[in-house]
């Protein structure tokens, strides 16, 4: 076993896993940290989060992805910290770790019992893929958009893809990184910080049962995890050819988080987004070793865990453009991929567009994202023109 694993490990897999790492924890460390102190959380107590979410999701992550051998990226729900900081002056800090604690159980019990397997099934695929393009759309259309007051720098970065893509595309991602750090200084300013190495220590925060913040916060947040992060993670990893474990991965990260929630663990989720770098096909040609990037991802969230104050920092030092460029140019294979898929049916094209825009509009209801809702709206109306098309034939 440990043979085949070093066998399989290769320079773009690490390098896709930290991607996307790097792409799932820079876009909202910082909301973390102020989630937990809108709950009255200490500077302690703040650092436990971080070691606890790091924990969680990391070994979650590296563990699934070496168990199934296909990647499978964990990370915490954005959507939730916004729920979390829209609702949480309501609640006390240790009701909102109870809260945390049920949302992880209903969590497990959903994903070992089957039932979100079973409503997955009855979804087209064509539908899934409308629904993961439009919301990747926003990355590579922020990449182009950052041209109006960063374009040295976008056009520099895009001129080391474009050619490390035509003369050595297995190791693109990997040159782009390294130019981009290097070409880094002489667009803009970046210093690299202090880096002074300390444990995390966790924290333990007894958790308080309220029927407010279980029907306030904790069901709330079960839906939206399962809305935003379950659902396009589960169809972002079968549009790249894979059976995903559906119960086993749901149940698993359901089962991490309930553990770790004393700890301040909010969420463990398959992740969405950041998920699409490391399945497409610059991480390995052969679809069976990309599973070392979920693994690569797992470790990196696990430094995190253990490391949270210090890498958290020397994360956040690089230039918000750097990372806005980086996510865009990852994921240029992804929505290529996904909206030949979306669009590929005739008949199924009209759901599938406005699926696809609605997704990409970002509108949010009910404190759940434009995916979910995106989706629902495209099953609807290919319900209808499926109506439509039985009476025809009557």
């Amino acid at each position: 076993m440990m043979q085949k694993l070093l066998e399989d490990i290769s320079i773009p897999a690490i390098f896709a896993g930290f991607i996307t790492f790097l792409v799932g924890i820079s876009v909202s460390a910082v909301l973390v940290i102020q989630a937990a102190q809108i709950l009255g959380a200490t500077s302690e107590q703040i650092s436990s989060w971080f070691w606890a979410l790091g924990l969680g999701i990391g070994i979650s992550g590296l563990f699934l992805s070496w168990k199934f051998k296909y990647p499978v990226a964990t990370s915490w729900s954005t959507a939730g910290l916004a729920l979390i900081i829209a609702t949480g002056s309501g609640y006390t800090l240790y009701e909102a770790i109870g809260a945390f604690f049920i949302c992880g159980l209903l969590t497990a019990i959903l994903g070992f019992s089957g039932v979100f397997k079973k409503a997955l099934s009855y979804i087209p695929q064509s539908l899934t893929s409308a629904m993961l393009a439009g919301v990747l759309l926003k990355f590579g259309i922020a990449l182009f958009a950052s041209l109006q007051t960063n374009w040295g720098f976008i056009l520099s970065i895009l001129a080391i893809y474009i050619l490390s893509k035509r003369i050595w595309p297995r190791y693109s991602i990997v040159l782009t990184v390294i130019g981009g750090i290097a070409v880094c200084p002489l667009f803009m300013e970046f210093h690299t910080p202090v880096v002074q190495w300390s444990l995390a220590q966790p924290v333990w925060m007894a958790p308080e049962f309220s029927w407010s913040s279980i029907l306030g916060l904790a069901f709330p947040l079960f839906v939206i995890n399962m809305a935003s992060q379950y659902l396009p993670g589960i169809a972002m990893i079968q549009s790249y050819g894979y059976k995903p474990h559906i119960n086993q991965l749901i149940g698993w990260t359901g089962v991490s988080q309930t553990l770790l929630a004393p700890f301040g663990c909010y969420s463990v989720n398959i992740a969405a987004i950041s998920a699409a770098i490391s399945l497409d096909d610059q991480v390995h040609p052969d679809p069976a070793k990309r599973y070392i990037a979920g693994m690569s991802c797992g470790f990196f969230y696990i430094l995190v865990g253990l490391f949270a104050a210090t890498l958290t920092s020397l994360l956040m030092s690089f230039p918000q453009v750097f990372i806005t460029a980086l996510a865009g140019i990852a994921l240029f294979g992804t929505i290529g991929h996904n909206i030949a898929l979306a669009f590929h049916d005739i008949e199924e094209r009209e759901a599938t567009l406005m699926t696809f825009l609605f997704s990409a509009s970002g509108v949010q209801f009910l404190g759940i994202g434009s995916a979910f809702w995106g989706l629902i709206f495209g099953i609807i109306v290919m319900l209808v023109f499926k109506f439509k098309t039985k009476i025809k034939a009557t």
